[in-house]
């Protein structure tokens, strides 16, 4: 019998937790997000979130609150609603592909 740590069981558990999304082809299709979400996942417009580097089970968690209605905000929504499972996998994997460096300030 082969062991299996415990919180590899709880990963796969969560929704969206098991995601296979190709992050090139989500690069590709984040053009339209790279308005608000910037080109790289970090925010250009005011008061919206950073995505690079979020988890991927997150990011997808999100995008299907979003696009069934269970999370609402008046440009995501409507962002959300048209896209494929395959699509919100893609780009799940494509923002949290971008890594995030944090320094402390001098």
């Amino acid at each position: 019998m082969r062991f299996v740590a415990p919180w590899l069981l709880l990963a796969a558990a969560l929704p969206g937790a098991a995601v296979a999304g190709d992050a090139a082809a989500g690069r590709q299709k984040a053009q339209a997000c790279a308005v608000c979400h910037g080109p790289l996942g970090i925010a250009v417009a005011p008061e919206t979130p950073n995505l690079a580097g979020d988890p991927e089970g997150y990011l997808v968690r999100q995008l299907r609150a979003f696009r069934g209605g269970t999370r609402t905000h008046e440009v995501m929504s409507l962002m959300a609603k048209s896209l494929s499972d395959a699509d919100i996998a893609d780009l799940a994997a494509w923002f949290a592909s971008l890594k995030v460096e944090v320094k402390n300030p001098p």
